[in-house]
């Protein structure tokens, strides 16, 4: 009788460059379209636009970038500071850091002889590593990478910036602002629907959530460049 490998294909090894991703292009494509709506609701020319979408970009990927890496250091230093914490307490108590870790997987299920077993035998192989995933959630898959996500943070929201950018230069005078705003939803939609398909969401839920937010800041932000330009 054959056995057939069963294959599994997980993606939580993508949850940190995922979610930078995903929110540097979205607040690429959504902050700069804005920003350029509300102008061109004012009635200003191409050239303060193109200016003035530029400008947002430069700006837009070393917040997102500096952003990042801020708060993803404070997660990486409280991690750090969690495992020099354990550390020091295997060191001095390694049977009350056994008890405690046999206690854990008896709440997940486990006799108390299997689970005293179980933290005997993870606990001889690498006793840090079994306490930092059971004990403090820290695992090597999510744990926090502040280069690695204020790198992708940027690239992905001077990526997104950059498409409200082009439609400006090549679209007509007159369908300017309906060109930006339509060409802007669709490729929050489309990125909505490719973040959904890397992480394997549902898709039109994705989609439709990316796209309600972005229409309504666009139609937010023209509303107040209309007023603006009318009064000023």
């Amino acid at each position: 009788m054959s056995r057939q490998h069963h294959s599994e294909n997980h993606r939580n090894d993508r949850i940190g460059w995922l979610r930078a991703a995903v929110l540097g292009a979205n607040d690429g494509i959504i902050s700069t379209a804005c920003l350029m709506l509300g102008i061109a609701a004012s009635n200003a020319g191409r050239n303060e636009l193109l200016v003035a979408g530029i400008a947002a970009l430069v700006a837009g990927a070393m917040s997102m970038a500096a952003g990042e890496y801020v708060s993803v250091s404070s997660q990486s230093d409280t991690e750090e500071a969690d495992l020099e914490r354990e550390r020091g307490e295997l060191r001095d108590q390694p049977d009350a850091e056994q008890r405690e870790l046999a206690s854990i997987y008896v709440r997940r299920g486990l006799t108390p002889e299997l689970a005293t077993q179980v933290a005997q035998q993870l606990m001889s192989h690498d006793a840090l590593s079994a306490h930092a995933r059971d004990e403090l959630g820290i695992h090597e898959i999510t744990a926090a990478r502040p280069i690695q996500a204020a790198v992708t943070s940027a690239l992905t929201f001077s990526a997104g910036a950059a498409l409200p950018l082009i439609t400006a230069v090549l679209a007509p005078p007159h369908l300017l602002t309906v060109l930006l705003a339509a060409t802007s939803l669709f490729f929050l939609v489309a990125l909505g629907v490719l973040a959904a398909m890397v992480g394997g969401a549902p898709m039109m839920r994705s989609a439709l959530r990316v796209g309600f937010w972005g229409a309504l800041a666009m139609a937010v932000t023209a509303g107040i460049g209309r007023i603006f330009g009318t009064i000023i």
